[in-house]
C-alpha cells in the first residue's frame, strides 16, 4: 500500500487529494489546523474506500507543532507521497506590508515545505521510489500580476521542485510543480480578499484531476489551465538558450564601456 502526506487537507485542493488519493488506494496521513474537518474527512474516507488515515492537527508555521509532521515523515510505515499543499496568501503590497505577516508568510509557503520535503527526501532516495508533489502557482511566472512576496514565495517553490528533481530523478524520485492559476478555494477570503472579482476561475475538483494526470504522466512542471504543452517546451527552450550566455569569461560586448 502506498501511504501519502496531505498538507492543508481540510479544506480546498488539499481535501480532494486527500479524496482522490483515497480513491486510488492510498493510506492517508492528513495535516492541518482544523481538527473536526480532518476527523470528519478521515471518517468520510475510510467510510469510502476503506483506507487507514491518520491525522495530525498541527500549525505548520509553529516549530513545536511541525515537529510531529517531520517525525511522521522520517517514520514508518515510509510516507510513498509528499503533498507540499500548504500555503497562503497575503493581500496588498510590498511597502505596506508588516513585516510579521511577511514573515510568517515566508514561514508557510517557503520554510515548511522544504524542511518537509527535507525529512521524507532521505528515506525515497534511500529506497529508490516516493514522490513530492509542490502546489506553487502560475504567478511563479508572472510576479508582475501579484504585488507582495506571494508570488515570489510560489516562484522560490517551482525553483526547488525543479532543483530537486535534478538531484533525485536518478534516484527514482519523482518531484512534480504544481502551477495553479485562479482556483476557487478558500485562500483568498483567508488573506482578506474575495473571489467574486477574480475571472477565469478553475474549480478545485478540474484542478487536482487535471494535476493528477501530469502526475501519472511524469511532468516535472503541470499547469493544468495552459492548453498546449509547448508552450512550456518553448519557454524551457528559451531558458537554456539564454543559459548559455552564463558560463561567458568576459561581460558581453553590449556592456562594455
Amino acid at each position: 500500500m502506498t501511504t501519502s502526506l496531505v498538507t492543508g487537507a481540510s479544506s480546498g485542493i488539499g481535501t480532494v487529494y486527500a479524496r482522490r488519493l483515497a480513491a486510488r488506494g492510498h493510506d492517508l496521513v492528513l495535516v492541518a489546523r482544523a481538527t473536526d474537518r480532518l476527523n470528519t474527512l478521515a471518517d468520510e474516507l475510510r467510510a469510502a474506500y476503506g483506507v487507514a488515515v491518520e491525522v495530525i492537527t498541527a500549525d505548520l508555521v509553529d516549530p513545536a507543532q511541525r515537529e510531529p509532521v517531520l517525525a511522521r515523515l522520517r517514520s514508518t510505515p515510509a510516507i510513498d507521497l509528499l503533498v507540499n499543499n500548504a500555503g497562503a496568501g497575503l493581500m496588498g503590497g510590498f511597502v505596506e506590508a508588516e513585516a510579521e505577516a511577511m514573515q510568517t508568510l515566508l514561514t508557510l509557503n517557503v520554510v515548511v515545505p522544504t524542511l518537509l520535503a527535507s525529512a521524507v527526501i532521505g528515506g525515497m532516495v534511500e529506497r529508490g521510489t516516493g514522490s513530492i508533489v509542490n502546489i506553487a502557482s502560475v504567478l511563479a511566472l508572472l510576479p508582475e500580476y501579484s504585488p507582495g512576496i506571494y508570488a515570489a514565495t510560489k516562484s522560490y517553490l517551482l525553483t526547488l521542485s525543479q532543483s530537486l528533481a535534478a538531484e533525485v530523478s536518478p534516484h527514482g524520485v519523482y518531484v512534480q510543480a504544481v502551477l495553479p492559476a485562479a482556483t476557487r478555494t478558500e485562500i483568498y477570503e483567508r488573506a482578506g480578499g474575495t473571489i467574486d472579482a477574480v475571472p477565469n476561475v478553475m474549480e478545485v475538483d478540474d484542478l487536482v484531476d487535471a494535476a493528477l494526470v501530469g502526475f501519472d504522466r511524469k511532468e516535472m512542471v503541470t499547469i493544468p489551465p495552459v492548453p498546449e504543452a509547448a508552450a512550456w517546451d518553448a519557454f524551457e527552450e528559451a531558458r537554456f538558450a539564454l543559459a548559455k550566455g552564463f558560463s561567458n569569461s568576459e561581460p558581453a560586448a553590449r556592456y562594455r564601456p
